[in-house]
């Protein structure tokens, strides 16, 4: 049995290290101990960053076009989103 935290706890601590992270960045941070979860790629990541957002824990802090011309949207966690998260994670 392994000692990691859920997925989306891991993602949620990552935000509170960071300035901003596209969840390219997330995905490249959480590989080496996750890359084997189910729920690990990119579609389900998106949905995890969107819902976490939703429930005010991170917010969009700006958006580009990655190398694919596809949108790449950045989070960022507040300081009192930080306090919160790390409030309920430890």
């Amino acid at each position: 049995m392994n000692n990691l935290r859920p997925l989306n706890y891991a993602i949620l601590k990552y935000y509170t290290q960071v300035d901003e992270a596209s969840v390219d960045d997330v995905m490249g941070a959480l590989a080496n101990s996750y890359q084997e979860y189910a729920t690990f790629n990119k579609p389900k990541m998106i949905e995890a960053l969107m819902t976490a957002e939703k429930n005010g824990l991170i917010e969009e802090s700006r958006f580009d076009l990655d190398d694919l011309n596809e949108i790449r949207v950045f989070y960022h966690a507040t300081q009192e989103q930080r306090e919160m998260i790390n409030s309920y994670i430890k």
